[in-house]
């Protein structure tokens, strides 16, 4: 699937490396909305992964990320600016982990944390989890916050995951400003 305005592999790199060297300089303010995942590299790769990112595209991956005021359930971080939910779905039913985030550094990293699972049927959930047992800060997941384009044709954000895959995330236009986090 191609969207005009999402860069090429190569300048999927260039801008990882001005990142490396000056930051990106996001603020959580540019992060806020429900992101739809578009693609996927490996580390170091020039190409995208098409088979994963498909796989995952017809999953509905989302990342979705809000503040405290623009939380429909009014749900506060703990210890965190953001709230943060992580979402695949199939139809009807949605899985979905939910917690914190705050971000870190000038490139920024955006650390998170869970403390919630849910699987839900439609917006009622069927089963919850509480997740209380919660990693060190130095072991928490992660995006290293790269780069996000505004324009008109094209609303993407790119960032490195701490396991070392770079992704592409298209801001979902009906679901700006965090309104399913």
């Amino acid at each position: 699937m191609s969207i005009s305005g999402i860069p090429s592999g190569e300048k999927v790199l260039e801008l990882e490396r001005v990142s490396r060297r000056h930051g990106s300089g996001l603020t959580a303010e540019q992060l806020l909305g429900r992101w739809r995942l578009q693609l996927l590299w490996g580390k170091g790769k020039a190409q995208p992964n098409p088979a994963t990112a498909a796989l995952l595209r017809s999953l509905q991956a989302s990342l979705s990320l809000a503040t405290p005021g623009c939380s429909p359930d009014g749900t506060a971080p703990e210890n965190g600016d953001l709230i943060v939910v992580n979402s695949v779905q199939l139809g009807a039913l949605q899985l979905r982990f939910s917690g914190s985030g705050t971000l870190r550094g000038r490139r920024p990293l955006l650390e998170f944390w869970f403390s919630q699972l849910e699987l839900r049927l439609g917006s009622r959930t069927i089963w919850g989890q509480t997740i209380s047992r919660q990693p060190e800060p130095r072991r928490r997941p992660f995006f290293a916050l790269i780069a996000r384009s505004g324009t008109a044709d094209s609303n993407w954000l790119l960032a490195r995951g701490r396991g070392g895959g770079l992704a592409l995330w298209v801001l979902d236009p009906q679901l700006e400003k965090g309104s399913d986090a």
